[in-house]
């Protein structure tokens, strides 16, 4: 899996912070919002839960939208971009 540090993750239109959470909640949340943002921007979910880490990209997978990368957090967990698709 691809992880790089923080400085180099493209800027986000929204931000969910899903720290502290167990998936699926970070799933639900990302699923909730992602439609908020205009087609092609970047949402960026927080998450520390270690599932997280391979289920947002697995979701992805399903829903036709596109895992940018995840990036490791200072604090802990990873900052995981989705480009909306549609």
């Amino acid at each position: 899996m691809m992880s790089r540090p923080t400085e180099t993750a493209p800027q986000p239109a929204l931000t969910i912070d899903a720290l502290g959470k167990k998936c699926p909640i970070p799933i639900i949340m990302l699923a909730e919002q992602i439609n908020q943002v205009p087609m092609n921007s970047v949402v960026a979910v927080l998450a520390d839960d270690p599932a997280a880490f391979t289920d947002v990209p697995a979701w992805c997978r399903l829903k036709s939208h596109h895992h940018v990368g995840s990036y490791d957090l200072p604090q802990g967990g990873w900052a995981i971009h989705v480009r909306r698709n549609y």
